[in-house]
């Protein structure tokens, strides 16, 4: 078995249904008493967040690319960076390392192809929804790409980092995800992505009748693969 490096932290929150998944897929494939093998690197999110805020991608992208060398140094295999967002510096990451880190994005865009969509919603941080180092990905592989308005955006993002980063669910917030969603349906959307590893803290496959794109778990299921074959 590989061992997967994580970097982590981006939250806790949902680095902790990382670890979970991952342990829980190892077993489902192996039986008996397998786990993932797998080093965490956790940072502190609240300078993260800050640097994001702050638009110093290069001061977070060092923070980040210190991790994924003690990782390597750890005996690592290959890399997830467990959040979405902070893959805007995946390619500053990626040049100061020898193993490979696994791109969320494209994981996600693989698994929508092979569902046979090429039009999909896209919830996450304003970041992910807004900047092309996410987007990207999917349009190059034929996707298009449906974003909620500019209100909409910044009461997602704000949910996020207000409560989903904090472990709070709001039922209030998780209905009006729920009317993006049917939004983003409305206007052609055969799916949708949540974009960032805390959303699928509210909201979940039965709260829309078109397929949810889970990152959390795809990135987890992807990275049991490699380490398993």
């Amino acid at each position: 078995m590989k061992t997967i490096g994580m970097i982590g932290g981006m939250s806790w929150e949902s680095s902790a249904e990382y670890y979970r998944l991952l342990n829980t897929q190892v077993n489902n494939e192996l039986g008996g008493l397998h786990s993932a093998k797998c080093i965490l690197y956790s940072l502190d999110f609240e300078e993260i967040e800050h640097y994001q805020r702050e638009s110093e991608w290069e001061k977070a992208s060092n923070i980040l690319i210190s991790a994924a060398i003690s990782l390597e140094v750890a005996g690592a295999d290959f890399i997830l960076i467990c959040t979405n967002t902070m893959h805007k510096v995946y390619e500053q990451v990626a040049t100061k390392i020898k193993i490979p880190i696994i791109h969320l994005a494209d994981t996600t865009a693989d698994r929508i192809i092979k569902r046979g969509i090429s039009t999909i919603g896209l919830l996450g941080t304003k970041y992910t929804m807004e900047q092309e180092f996410y987007t990207s990905h999917l349009i190059n592989k034929g996707i298009d790409v449906i974003v909620p308005e500019g209100e909409e955006r910044d009461f997602v993002n704000d949910v996020i980092y207000r409560e989903l980063c904090m472990g709070q669910t709001n039922s209030t917030s998780k209905e009006m995800y729920i009317s993006i969603m049917q939004k983003m349906k409305d206007k052609g959307a055969q799916g949708i992505i949540l974009g960032c590893t805390e959303i699928t803290l509210l909201v979940k496959q039965e709260d829309i009748s078109i397929p949810l794109f889970d990152t959390t778990r795809i990135h987890a299921e992807e990275a049991v693969r490699i380490a398993l074959s």
